[in-house]
């Protein structure tokens, strides 16, 4: 790899690292920025806004998706996604100086949603203009290895958000950070635009590019060539359905869904599932590259789809184990306390709520709520009046879910039967970053890194399978809104679809059939309508699927 090579990918990769960096900054401290931008409502108002501004950078990703791929085919590669970082990094940092609501009034909100929308029209453009980039420098034979480091660095940006969460909260302390200090891990991101917008400023357009505009064969309707004819877009929806879908879902599956498992469901302290994810992605880290290398010798089907088969074949072993070591209290009394959900189950909701935005207030779906947010395994009974619900726990009495003492009775009766109260001591607990070598905390870091190990092998090659669908003229765009699709609907709706399911069936692993049925789906698909691509000229547009 030349020195300019490896240039290239440094360039593109950190606008990688940009999207996860914020993603996951502005995942983490939703609540707070809820109370300094929506401080006019009660507190359950405003972390629906927080969360609703969240949404809407994921949104609109397919339509960035559509601006800038079609600017990317007709300008350049080079300049596109030199403006998606620009734009992308300048929202992220504003947001650290935007003042509050106390301040500026109910213009803080809109503008704050306002930010997160040019993101998500920024970020829409920015992975198929790196992905792009970097596979057009690639010398054939090697694109599965030389944008894999585009992929490694999503866990990149994850890692060093996390390390920046944590170092400004140890340097402030809890208060300051509540009131001010939230705000710096935003305001240090200028360091990264900076180095980015200096080293992508210095790059030049892309080989392909360059030899396309110079013959005259470009595109002059990118998006209705690439959409707007069947021959074409066929291709789109099965890259779609036959690797982004499958790959969304195993990725999110492995790092947020994993991450929302240790916490929310095996009620894991916040340090201790920080530090045990990110110890899993310190060690798995390393496949994105091996297997886009791997790749390159045995071809993108192979490891993108026998990833989804395998994750999808062995996530539920995967997270009983994880039960079994996290909270062992809890995995014992899921599998001996008997708990029913006495009711009519035509009185009960399928709790998907994505943005928090909807109340769910009949007694069927409060009990089962409540059950579900206690981790507890629970059985769905009739046998009642019309309109009644109530709860039994190891056949004792009937707690009935309109009870104004509901939720003093329903955790007293828990507690009682054998269920972990919050002070459970058998919870995994690290006391710092190295407290690894105890057999709980080595068994769990060995789990999660399997989870990050299948993540490695379908995102590692994807982008360059993907580059590879799809001729030059119409490359960035027709690559771009599949990817973001998949990603940003398939896998954003992952956490949601998931906890609605266990909610519903009152089994914590139910959830994880979601990703289960999508990856197998892929896999089905892929192998019989996904051609290999490894092989193919990239700057030979004869070669590629489309024409």
């Amino acid at each position: 790899m030349t020195k300019e090579e490896r240039k290239v990918i440094l360039g593109s990769s950190l606008g990688t690292v940009f999207e996860w960096y914020d993603f996951y900054l502005y995942g983490s401290l939703a609540g707070l920025i809820g109370t300094h931008f929506f401080s006019q409502y009660p507190e359950g108002t405003r972390n629906i806004f927080a969360l609703l501004t969240f949404a809407a950078g994921f949104l609109v990703r397919p339509f960035g998706a559509l601006v800038f791929g079609r600017i990317g085919d007709l300008v350049g590669r080079k300049y596109t996604f030199l403006v998606t970082i620009v734009i992308m990094g300048a929202s992220t940092f504003v947001v650290g100086l935007l003042p509050g609501s106390e301040t500026i009034g109910i213009a803080a909100p809109i503008l704050l949603v306002l930010l997160r929308c040019l993101q998500g029209l920024a970020l829409g453009g920015e992975y198929g203009g790196a992905a792009t980039y970097v596979a057009e420098h690639a010398p054939n034979g090697r694109r599965g290895f030389y944008t894999s480091f585009i992929q490694i660095t999503a866990t990149a940006g994850l890692f060093l958000s996390l390390l920046v969460i944590l170092g400004v909260r140890t340097w402030t302390g809890e208060a300051d950070f509540a009131a001010w200090g939230w705000r710096v891990p935003f305001l240090v991101s200028i360091v990264l635009l900076g180095i980015s917008v200096w080293i992508r400023s210095t790059l030049n357009e892309s080989p392909a590019f360059q030899k396309m505009k110079s013959e005259g064969t470009g595109s002059k309707a990118p998006l209705s060539e690439a959409f707007g004819k069947w021959s074409n877009a066929k291709w789109a929806l099965l890259a779609l359905l036959g690797l982004t879908m499958g790959q969304a879902v195993v990725w999110y599956t492995g790092q947020f869904y994993a991450l929302f498992f240790l916490g929310s469901i095996l009620k894991v302290d916040g340090p201790t599932t920080n530090l045990l994810i990110a110890w899993s992605l310190l060690l798995g880290s390393g496949g994105f590259v091996l297997f886009g290398w791997l790749s390159d010798k045995i071809g993108r089907k192979p490891i993108i789809l026998g990833g989804c088969l395998i994750a999808a074949l062995t996530y539920f072993p995967l997270f009983k184990l994880l039960t079994a070591e996290a909270n062992p209290a809890l995995n014992q009394a899921q599998q001996t306390i008997p708990v029913q959900v006495l009711t009519d189950p035509a009185s009960c909701s399928f709790q998907f709520n994505p943005v928090g935005t909807t109340r769910f207030t009949q007694p069927c779906d409060i009990a089962k709520s409540a059950l579900a947010r206690a981790s507890v395994q629970y059985s769905v009974e009739g046998g009642v009046a019309a309109g009644e619900t109530a709860i039994r726990i190891n056949n004792g009495a009937p707690i009935r879910a309109t009870d104004p003492a509901f939720a003093q009775q329903l955790a007293a009766g828990l507690t009682a039967a054998g269920y972990p109260a919050a002070s459970n001591p058998t919870v995994v607990k690290m006391a710092g970053p190295f407290d690894i070598f105890r057999e709980q905390p080595a068994v769990i870091i060995g789990v999660l890194t399997v989870l990050v190990i299948y993540v490695t092998m379908v995102y590692g090659p994807i982008a360059a399978a993907l580059v590879e669908l799809f001729p030059t003229r119409i490359r960035y765009s027709s690559m771009s809104l599949p990817y973001h699709i998949g990603n940003g609907w398939f896998g954003g709706l992952l956490p949601a679809t998931s906890l609605a399911m266990v909610a519903q069936t009152g089994d914590i692993y139910f959830g994880l059939w979601y990703p289960i049925v999508i990856a197998l789906a892929t896999f089905v698909i892929g192998m019989i309508f996904i051609p290999e691509t490894k092989d193919r000229d990239i700057f030979d547009d004869a070669s590629s699927t489309t024409r």
